[in-house]
């Protein structure tokens, strides 16, 4: 037996004593809130530049507030309305200005819809007056101020609503709206879900206009879904939704005129036989509407400008792509209506700046770094301010430059994530700053500096308390996979002893664009990766060829081949990393949820010799079971591309199965429909492979509610100790010189 040095054993003893004193981080303790983080909730700067709001909400009697502070002192100068005060009703837990700010919607009862749509019971509450006004006795979707504060509008069972504040009288400005049939200025279930938006309107600058996008989705396929619930038979939710390659809702474009009281419909010379419409919004001239049109392939997309009083078209942006363009929120209007965009067009995300007729007049930020996003532009000092990842990318800095594109200023001072909410007038801003080591924490700065002016809410409270925890380092790296520089990260036990070996589990999402390696605060997942490293375990992520803020090329290199190139490099990560004298190459697990679902399962069959386990939670297991916007985006239509649906989704290579392998999935899931799972079940036993799952009934994408989340990953937690954790002998290996990870 080789004896170890004398200072090596009194080094572990003196650890050891450590950890004698310190907790282990148990699951109960991740899903029972120990860990929680403070934050700002609500926060909406005030237009006189000096000010800001904040909800305030106590649990205890769970009244609310807003409390309007002061940016210079900090101090709260006002409480601007709280539910005490509004014995009408029970309480609210969200707000939202009118433009010139006299009034709010307070939102007092909300039901969800999908991901980001709510039904709700809302109220307008009149700062002046100290009066409220219910807007609808229904539950009804995206209320919205017109600008002068006079009126508001709303979706209701598929129509659009207009109601008059000052006499309460309710227009109803469509007729037409029936359930999977006709959606009047509220997104269908694609649009929401990968266009990011549901209010499907907007009011113009003079308040006597509204546009809006009407779908008709008469023709999309249904889906269903059963709902078991507590009653002695399910229900059935049922609803259109369009998989790849199958009929899209057809979408126009109309508008209403309050003056009068006139439906029309907005014609635009050149559209696309099968054509989104991902954004409209109204510019700085009252009767001039900007509307985003892209083709089916999402590889051009067009900027019009519709006047709609001299009824004229004006195509002023075209953009093409090779292989996709992301739709973003970044299009901006200044007072003359020339515009801020941002685009991949030179390789990186970077912001342009346009003349009113779509002249370019220069390029704002260029390198070889991303423009990761857009807070605003200051037209008194001509300053643009935006977030970008220039000091490496998995950190996020907070810039400044002046529009001719000089000047650059980085205002965040702190490595990690930085992000910003800019007063109105662009004199302070509040910075969100984290790291990988450091939870979340709210400073005041000068925006034309950086200078940190005080401390507004730090974690300091939370990072004691994790202090009594034994935890790890997460190491940031990168490794040379495929002939690239790949970002990781590990966690290694606190214990961690390089003459022994480790089982190692693997995370990944690996989705187009995405970031999984990123220094900031992770929350409850890393919790989890340090309980398993505690407990004996190498924790590794690595972002493959695909994911996002490495420029165009990289990430847009699985067009058409989603899993293929992705896959590729998670095996191959493995490898090497096996290679590593402490990592045990028998015991290798890799896990993930929904595209990380898709890419586990895929990893752990055609990697059979490399992955001992995988688990998999909503995957995909087949690009022809998810929807046309998302899929398509990536991998056109299986029409036109069958091979490259069908030669990468697992669900066509479950022969290969050679190691354990979990599958978990939601039955209420509707956004990867439990179909997936049930699909690749059969699949499995038809190849006669054994395998584990287990269905939470009617949960959705996220699989929680109640006691579910805690169950979930005790489920995960037990399979992979029944799956890796087979303690063997731990000495180091006796190989030659390993290929070194570069640091």
């Amino acid at each position: 037996m080789k004896l170890r040095p004398i200072v090596a054993v009194i080094g572990f003893l003196t650890t050891s004593l450590i950890f004698c004193q310190q907790k282990q981080i148990s699951l109960e303790d991740i899903w029972s809130g120990t860990f929680r983080t403070e934050g700002l909730q609500a926060l909406h700067s005030m237009n006189n530049g000096e000010q800001y709001s904040v909800l305030n909400f106590n649990r205890q009697d769970r009244t609310a507030s807003i409390d309007i502070y002061d940016y210079k002192t900090l101090k709260k100068v006002n409480t601007l309305v709280s539910s005490e005060a509004i014995p009408e009703i029970q309480g609210f837990f969200d707000y939202t200005f009118s433009e010139d700010e006299t009034k709010v919607i307070l939102t007092t009862r909300e039901r969800p819809i999908y991901r980001r749509s709510r039904l709700g019971e809302y109220y307008v509450y009149d700062l002046k007056s100290k009066t409220l006004t219910k807007v609808a006795d229904q539950l009804i979707q995206e209320p919205t101020l017109s600008p002068d504060g006079t009126k508001i509008a709303y979706g209701l069972e598929n129509n659009l609503y207009v109601k008059d504040l000052k006499t309460g009288e309710v227009t109803q400005i469509t007729n037409d709206g029936k359930k999977n049939e006709i959606i009047n200025g509220i997104t269908d279930w694609v649009y929401e879900e990968e266009f990011s938006f549901v209010r499907a309107f907007d009011w113009n600058k003079n308040s006597d206009q509204i546009a809006f996008i009407r779908f008709d989705e008469t023709n999309v396929p249904e889906f269903s879904m059963d709902v078991y619930g507590t009653t002695l038979y399910p229900d059935q939710q049922v609803f259109k939704y369009p998989k790849a390659g199958e009929e899209n809702s057809k979408v126009s474009l109309h508008l209403y005129d309050l003056k009068n009281n006139q439906l029309s419909e907005l014609k635009v010379e050149k559209t696309y036989e099968d054509f989104y419409i991902p954004r409209l919004k109204w510019t700085n001239e009252p009767y001039v509407l900007s509307v985003q049109f892209m083709n089916r392939h999402q590889n051009e997309l067009d900027l019009w400008l519709k006047n709609t009083k001299k009824q004229t078209s004006e195509l002023v942006l075209a953009e093409k792509d090779k292989a996709y363009i992301d739709v973003t929120f970044n299009l901006t209007f200044l007072d003359d209506n020339s515009f801020i965009w941002t685009s991949e067009k030179d390789g990186f995300n970077h912001i342009y700046h346009y003349d009113k007729s779509g002249k370019l007049i220069n390029q704002v930020t260029s390198g070889n770094w991303e423009v990761t996003d857009y807070y605003g532009f200051d037209e008194k000092n001509n300053t643009v301010y935006y977030q970008s990842t220039e000091n490496g990318s998995i950190n996020r800095d907070v810039y400044s430059i002046k529009l001719n594109g000089k000047n650059k200023k980085r205002l965040s001072k702190s490595e990690g994530t930085n992000s910003a909410s800019f007063s109105a007038d662009f004199t302070y801003f509040i910075n969100t700053h984290s790291s990988a080591s450091s939870p979340q924490e709210y400073t005041l700065h000068d925006a034309k500096t950086g200078d940190l002016i005080t401390s507004i809410k730090d974690n300091d409270a939370l990072a004691q308390k994790l202090g009594n925890y034994v935890t790890s380092k997460k190491e940031f790296s990168t490794i040379n996979v495929n002939g690239n520089e790949l970002n990781m990260w590990m966690i290694k036990p606190a214990d961690f002893d390089a003459s022994k070996t480790y089982p190692l589990f693997m995370f990944q999402y690996s989705g187009p664009g995405s970031q999984s390696v990123a220094n900031r605060w992770n929350g409850t997942n890393d919790y989890w990766y340090q309980m398993l490293a505690q407990q004996g375990y190498i924790v590794a992520c690595v972002d493959g060829r695909g994911t996002g803020y490495k420029g165009a090329d990289f990430k847009k290199v699985t067009q058409n081949e989603l899993g293929k190139y992705e896959v590729e490099d998670q095996i191959a990560a493995a490898k090497k990393l096996a290679e590593q004298p402490y990592i045990d190459e028998d015991r290798i697990g890799i896990w993930g949820w929904s595209y990380g679902g898709f890419m586990s399962s895929n990893a752990l069959f055609k990697g059979n010799d490399v992955f001992k386990m995988a688990i998999a939670v909503a995957p995909v297991t087949s690009w022809r079971f998810y929807d046309t916007i998302y899929t398509e985006r990536y991998m056109t239509t299986p029409q036109e591309n069958p091979s490259g649906y069908d030669e990468n989704s697992p669900i066509n290579h479950v022969d290969k199965l050679k190691g354990d392998f979990l599958l978990i999935h939601g039955s209420g899931d509707d956004n990867v429909h439990v179909q997936n799972t049930m699909r690749m079940v059969e699949a499995l036993i038809q190849a006669d492979k054994q395998f584990e799952w287990m269905i939470y009934p009617d949960k959705n994408h996220g699989i929680y509610g109640g006691n579910t989340r805690l169950h979930l990953y005790k489920k995960m937690t037990d399979f992979i100790h029944r799956t890796l954790g087979d303690k063997r002998d731990t000495t180091v290996k006796e190989e030659g010189e390993r290929s070194k990870i570069k640091g």
